[in-house]
């Protein structure tokens, strides 16, 4: 489970993927290339490391805590115990991204990352830089309080965030039967779409199925073709502005809040 071991391999195969997708792109007219947006993207993306790094040790200290007040420790060395953590881990993704879309505090680190107006592997990288004051973080103490070692946790949880880089693309259109277990770009698609009728729906990381429980799962309609960005966009490519856009927007409106009961309302109401 040597996940950085693996990374400059797979940094090099999520770079070739890049590289042709932005050839697919640029000899299909009705696609075209964002170069601007995928410049943003990389300043995003390299902010978004540092950012990672900055905060690294206060989640670590964090999620230690929680370790050592688990009443039970499960063991990594147990198979089952790491396919029982993969789908705990991703029913906790679900959540953790479905309050990212319904609370606007968490949003506002969130929204970073559906600032792109084209859909393609680049904009998987456009990640907030808010992570420890979003607080989404707090989704994964309940895993390492029932006793899933916080290694085990941040290794499947890197998986899951890496798996979804694939999803980025207009390329793949449907993957059959496997649309029924996984997410795909299919499902990812509409879910960064900004139409009035795709917001809000297929929050799944690796799986699709959480999604087909909860009732979130939405399907692309020829009717309705897919917008991408904010649906209020936030008109820069500045990787500041796209980065600390949206907390701007919440402490302009927390300024006019009229008390307490105001200012709470907007930062756990919906965006």
């Amino acid at each position: 489970m040597n996940v950085l071991a693996r990374s400059p391999t797979l940094a090099l195969l999520m770079l070739a993927l890049v590289l042709a997708e932005w050839l697919w792109r640029r000899r299909r007219p009705q696609f075209g290339y964002d170069g601007k947006g995928a410049w943003a993207s990389v300043a995003v993306g390299l902010g978004h490391v540092f950012s990672t790094a900055l905060s690294a040790g206060v989640l670590g200290g964090l999620f230690l805590g929680a370790w050592r007040l688990a009443p039970v420790h499960w063991s990594m060395q147990d198979w089952r115990v790491w396919v029982i953590g993969f789908f705990a881990v991703e029913l906790a993704y679900y959540w953790m991204h479905r309050c990212s879309h319904t609370v606007r505090w968490i949003w506002a680190n969130h929204a970073v990352h559906h600032t792109p107006e084209q859909m393609t592997l680049l904009s998987a990288i456009r990640l907030g830089w808010t992570n420890l004051l979003s607080m989404a973080w707090v989704f994964y103490l309940p895993l390492v309080l029932a006793g899933f070692d916080p290694r085990m946790v941040f290794v499947l949880l890197a998986f899951n965030l890496q798996y979804q880089f694939f999803l980025h693309t207009e390329v793949v259109r449907t993957l059959g039967p496997l649309e029924w277990i996984f997410n795909t770009p299919a499902h990812h698609r509409v879910h960064h779409a900004s139409n009035p009728y795709y917001l809000d729906c297929n929050y799944g990381g690796v799986l699709i199925v959480y999604d087909r429980l909860f009732g979130t799962l939405r399907k692309e309609r020829a009717d309705q073709p897919l917008r991408y960005g904010l649906a209020h966009p936030l008109g820069t490519q500045n990787p500041f502005g796209l980065a600390f856009g949206e907390w701007g927007r919440l402490l302009a409106d927390l300024r006019r809040a009229s008390g307490p009961r105001e200012v709470w309302r907007m930062i756990a109401g919906r965006p």
